[in-house]
C-alpha cells in the first residue's frame, strides 16, 4: 500500500482517521501502532515480526540503560542495541554484495595462481527480500538508545508509545528520520485542530501533486535514457536532469506527504527538503537535502568518529568515511559507494577550499549553477544500476555516442513538457514549508483541483512506488 494508491486514500486514510478521532484519547495511540503494523503488513506481514524484534531490541535496551549503575552498563546495552540493529539491516541488506565481492574475489585469486576454480560459490546467495523500510526505521529505533545512553533522551513512558513511534506509519518506510525525543511529548499529549487539519491536508496534497503529476511524469524520459545501451549527447542530458527532478519530486513529494499525515493525527514532524536545488555549494546541499539523513550521520557517524576536532585531514577522512557510508546505506550495489565517495571528495575539496576560496568568492548564480551540475553528475551513478551503466551515460554526456537524440527519447511528448515545469518549480518557487498553509478560497480551490487532477492520473496510469521505498 503506498499513499499514491486508491487503497490507501480512500479506504485506510479514512477509516483509520475516523478511529482514531472516534475513541478516547487514551486508546489513540494504541490504534495508531495496530493500524500502522497493518499498513506495514499490507507488502508482507512476516516483516511485521523483524519490525517489532527491533522494537523489543531497542525497549529493552533503553530499560537497560536507564536502570545500569555504572557507566560500563549502560554502554554495553547501548552497544547491544547498535550491533543488534546493524546485524538485522546487514543480514538483509549487504549479505547477498558480501557473499558476491567474496565469490568474485576467491575466483580470482583461484584463476591468478592457476589452481582450479571451484564449480560451486564460496558463499551462497540468499537472494533475500529487502524489508520494506528497514534502513530507515533500524535507525530511528537505535537512536533511541544512543541519545539515552548520551543523556540527550527520557526513557519512554510505554512500550505502546514505543512502539507507535517506532512504527508510525506516516513516516516508516521512508522518513523522515525523527529522533524519540522529537516525539516524546506528542506521543503523550497532542493537539487537534482544524487549522492544524487543513495544514495536514495541504501539505498532503502537494505531495500528492508532487510524486504524481510531476516525478511520475518525467519518469519516462529517465527510463528511456538509462534503459538505452549508448543514449546520445542529448538523450543523456535529459535523462539526467529528468532523474535530478524525478528523485527530488518524488522523495520530498513522499516527505510533503509524511508530513501532512502526521499532521492529521497531531504529530508535528521536522522538515526533510529545504529547496536543495538552490544550494550553493555541496556542503550548503547537504544541509537542505534528506535533512534527517545528514543530520543523523553527522551526530551518530561524523561527530564520534572526530568530526572536525583533530586537524584537516582527519576531518577530510571523516568526511569520506561518513560519505561512503551514507551512500552505502541507500543500497547493496557498489554504485552507492561510489556515488557516496564522490560526495565525500566534493565535501573534502570545499573543506580544504574554506570560505574564502575561489568558489566561494563566485557570483552566487555561478554556485548555485556549478553546485546543480555536479549533484547531477553524482545523480547518473546513484540511478545506474552498475557501473558500466553509469560510465555508458557519463560517456553520451559528453558526446561520444552521437550529438542526437540516438534512442528517441526527445521526442515532443507530455514528459518532455513536464521537465521544464519541474525545473522551474525547483529552482525559482517557494518549497512546500515556505508556503501559507492558511484555509482561504483561493488555496483551497487550487488544492482541490491539484487534488482531483492528481486522482485521475493515477487513475489512468495506476500508481507507483516512491523511489525511495528500495531504500
Amino acid at each position: 500500500m503506498i499513499f499514491s494508491s486508491y487503497e490507501f486514500i480512500f479506504l485506510f486514510l479514512p477509516v483509520v482517521l475516523a478511529g482514531y478521532y472516534l475513541l478516547p484519547a487514551r486508546w489513540r495511540t494504541t490504534f495508531l501502532t495496530l493500524a500502522s503494523y497493518f499498513f506495514y503488513g499490507w507488502w508482507d506481514y512476516r516483516f511485521c515480526g523483524l519490525m517489532l524484534l527491533s522494537t523489543l531490541i531497542d525497549y529493552g535496551a533503553g530499560k537497560g540503560i536507564a536502570s545500569a549503575t555504572s557507566s560500563r552498563g549502560r554502554k554495553q546495552w547501548m552497544l547491544m542495541s547498535v550491533v543488534s540493529n546493524l546485524s538485522l539491516l546487514g543480514f538483509f541488506k549487504y549479505f547477498d554484495m558480501f557473499a558476491s565481492t567474496v565469490n568474485y574475489g576467491l575466483s580470482a585469486f583461484f584463476a591468478e595462481t592457476g589452481n582450479p576454480t571451484p564449480d560451486t560459490s564460496f558463499l551462497p546467495l540468499l537472494h533475500l527480500v529487502l524489508p520494506v523500510g528497514i534502513s530507515f526505521y533500524t535507525f530511528q529505533s537505535m537512536s533511541y538508545a544512543i541519545d539515552l545512553y548520551r543523556g540527550q533522551a527520557k526513557p519512554t513512558r510505554s512500550f505502546m508509545d514505543f512502539a507507535c513511534y517506532v512504527s508510525l506509519f506516516p513516516q516508516l518506510v521512508a522518513g523522515p528520520i525523527v529522533r524519540y525525543h522529537e516525539l516524546a511529548e506528542q506521543l503523550v499529549y497532542r493537539e487537534h485542530s482544524w487549522a492544524r487539519a487543513f495544514t495536514g491536508c495541504s501539505f498532503f496534497v502537494l505531495g500528492f501533486a508532487k510524486k504524481v503529476l510531476i516525478a511520475d511524469g518525467v519518469a519516462p524520459l529517465v527510463d528511456a535514457a538509462f534503459g538505452s545501451t549508448a543514449p546520445g549527447f542529448i538523450d543523456a542530458w535529459v535523462g539526467v536532469l529528468a532523474y535530478t527532478m524525478q528523485i527530488y519530486f518524488d522523495f520530498s513529494g513522499y516527505s510533503d506527504m509524511a508530513v501532512g499525515l502526521a499532521l492529521l493525527f497531531g504529530f508535528q514532524m521536522p522538515q526533510n527538503f529545504h529547496s536543495p536545488y538552490k544550494a550553493v555549494s555541496i556542503t550548503d546541499f547537504w544541509r537542505r537535502w534528506h535533512i534527517s539523513l545528514s543530520t543523523w550521520l553527522r551526530d551518530y557517524l561524523y561527530i564520534p568518529l572526530g568530526g572536525n576536532r583533530h586537524g584537516p585531514v582527519r576531518t577530510y577522512i571523516n568526511l569520506m568515511l561518513t560519505m561512503l557510508l551514507g551512500g552505502l546505506w541507500h543500497g547493496a550495489n557498489w554504485t552507492f559507494v561510489a556515488w557516496g565517495l564522490f560526495h565525500g571528495g566534493l565535501l573534502a575539496l570545499e573543506r580544504a577550499a574554506g570560505k574564502q576560496g575561489w568558489w566561494a568568492r563566485a557570483p552566487v548564480v555561478v554556485q548555485r549553477a556549478g553546485t546543480f551540475v555536479l549533484v547531477m553528475l553524482g545523480w547518473v551513478v546513484f540511478r545506474a544500476g552498475s557501473m558500466d551503466q553509469a560510465w555508458s551515460v557519463y560517456a553520451g554526456m559528453i558526446g561520444l555516442q552521437g550529438w542526437g537524440a540516438a534512442s528517441g527519447v526527445v521526442v515532443w511528448s507530455l514528459p518532455l513538457v513536464m521537465l521544464p515545469v519541474a525545473v522551474a518549480l525547483a529552482w525559482c518557487r517557494a518549497n512546500t514549508w515556505e508556503i501559507r498553509h492558511e484555509p482561504r478560497w483561493g488555496w483551497t480551490l487550487w488544492l482541490s483541483v491539484l487534488f482531483v487532477v492528481s486522482v485521475l492520473t493515477i487513475l489512468v496510469n495506476s500508481a507507483s512506488p516512491f523511489l525511495y521505498f528500495q531504500f
